[in-house]
């Protein structure tokens, strides 16, 4: 965890820069998050205690820049605490360090794989995630876990993180029109969890096939409406009463 030596007065969230002014190299550092957090906002819906956040500054000194990770989860924090949301994400206000930081590898290499590991362990963060589809002969995905204070790399694709209960990997599918490879959250079973777009077509599947059933339904009563009422008829055509059978 990371040991605070900090100065007595310390400036807030509202009174420090919201962001290092940094460009993002391409879509993808923003497409990648994005697609995360959008997931779990249908899988956390009732929840109000975590926090996923795209190229935000977390502060955790207020004499030293801040680290800027392409993605971020909290857990045990306030989703939002007003409706201005957060400018930044400063650790001496939130007291709860990252749980789960995402780093998508652009053409401009910035060191994901060596000085942000010493970075991100010294701060705390449990799961360091790196994410490169340009790799070649090693892994597009990256997981990295801390264990007593340094980063071991996790096996596998998807990785299950069961601190946060949900596991981590990449494959091709479609988000915003674009077929590729994307990173996605999965159940213990290694299940993939449903993006927004396919949520709500598999809702509108649903709902049409419960009309046809409906229709169907609907049909097959008028059908057997129809033969009681030829029943009747043919009855009353014996001289039978229908509505006096014993």
């Amino acid at each position: 965890m990371l040991e605070y030596n900090l100065p007595r007065y310390l400036p807030s969230a509202e009174e420090l820069p919201d962001s290092d002014e940094t460009p993002v190299d391409n879509e993808l550092q923003e497409l990648i998050p994005g697609l995360l957090k959008a997931i779990l906002l249908i899988l956390w819906a009732e929840r109000m205690d975590w926090l996923f956040v795209i190229d935000m500054g977390i502060y955790y000194h207020p004499d030293k820049p801040p680290i800027v990770p392409d993605g971020f989860l909290s857990l045990g924090v306030e989703r939002f605490y007003d409706e201005e949301l957060r400018p930044s994400y400063v650790l001496w206000d939130e007291n709860v360090v990252p749980i789960f930081v995402l780093e998508v590898v652009s053409q401009n290499y910035r060191k994901e794989y060596t000085t942000k590991l010493d970075e991100y362990a010294a701060l705390g963060v449990l799961y360091y995630v790196i994410y490169s589809s340009r790799r070649r002969r090693k892994p597009h995905l990256e997981v990295h876990k801390l264990v007593n204070g340094k980063y071991e790399l996790q096996e596998g694709n998807p990785v299950w993180l069961p601190v946060i209960g949900l596991g981590i990997g990449c494959e091709r599918g479609n988000y915003c029109g674009v077929t590729r490879e994307w990173m996605y959250w999965y159940d213990e079973q290694g299940q993939r969890y449903l993006t927004p777009a396919e949520q709500i077509k598999q809702e509108t599947q649903r709902a049409q096939q419960e009309t046809q059933r409906a229709q169907q339904e609907a049909q097959r009563a008028e059908v057997a409406e129809q033969k009681v009422q030829q029943l009747t008829e043919k009855l009353r055509a014996l001289g039978i009463d229908p509505d006096n059978l014993g």
